[in-house]
Order: C-alpha cells, then structure tokens, then sequence
C-alpha cells in the first residue's frame, strides 16, 4: 500500500487550529482579495489560492456561509461550487496544461480537514513525477512559480470569464 504523507503541512493545519478565527471567513469578509489570495469572488461562493499549495495552481473553493459539512450549505451554493469547480478545472488547464487534477473535500477533522469548521473544495493540477522524491522523502515541496504570479495568472483569467458564476 502506498501512503501520501505531507508533514510540511502541519505547521499549516496546526495554526488553523490554534486560531479561533475562520481563515475563509476572514478572508471572505476583507476587501483585500490580492493579499488574501482571493482569485474570484461569486455569488454564494469564492476561489482562494492554497497558501501552502501542494503543486502551483491550488486553489480552494469555499462558500461565503461559515458550514462544516455539505449538509448544513445551501443547495444553490453546493451547486456553484460545482459549476466554480469546473471552470477553475478549465481555467487552470488552459494555463498549466496538467497531466490530471485531484479534486475533492475533506469534511471533518478525521477526514484531514485542516480547516474542518468550513467547508471548502480542493482542486489540484497534477503532473507526472510531482510527487518525487523532494516531497516524500525530503519533506519539501518545489514549486516553479511564486503564489503572487499564479494569482494574477488565475485572476486575469477568472476576470476574463463571462459564465453563470462570473461577476
């Protein structure tokens, strides 16, 4: 069996704990979206960059209602979430040309949130060979592109959109 470990990201979920303030609902209620790293901001939902992303392109989605799991969201939200889901897939792409993506939700703390109290949806580019040996076995992620150039990369290009979730 294979195990995907990433320790680099404790420090991350540990100082998601230790505050008692919602990271997303911060960020969703300053008007500071470039330092926030909010890429688009929708009706019911917005698309942050990951602050410590596993590869260049992570964003989250997370709606603007503080939930802990999908039951307790609105069902207009969970659907934009989906519809903001597959155009940052189309999105990210168009920019990155990934191999594949992962996309998904951890809901709850066992399940690996490292923010469990809201929700939010991970969607990951991937190519071949990004989990090399520097990640698994030395503990440390290499990027090629700082957070501030995939965030006006991502920006631009959710500026650019006119779909049902654009604004």
């Amino acid at each position: 069996m294979d195990h995907l470990w990433s320790p680099w990201r404790y420090r991350y979920i540990q100082s998601a704990r230790d505050s008692s303030e919602c990271v997303f609902c911060r960020a969703a209620a300053e008007d500071r979206d470039a330092e926030n790293l909010i890429v688009h901001r929708a009706a019911l939902n917005f698309v942050i960059l990951n602050l410590f992303p596993y590869t260049s392109g992570h964003l989250m989605i997370a709606p603007y209602t503080h939930v802990a799991t999908m039951e307790q969201a609105a069902d207009e939200a969970l659907i934009e979430m989906m519809l903001l889901a597959k155009e940052a897939q189309k999105q990210l792409h168009a920019i990155y040309n990934p191999h594949g993506f992962n996309i998904g939700m951890n809901i709850g703390e066992m399940a690996g949130a490292g923010i469990a109290g809201h929700i939010h949806m991970h969607i990951v580019p991937r190519w071949a060979g990004d989990a090399n040996f520097m990640s698994t076995i030395g503990e440390t992620r290499v990027l090629p592109e700082e957070l501030p150039e995939t965030y006006r990369k991502l920006k631009a290009a959710f500026t650019g959109n006119s779909g049902p979730t654009g604004t």
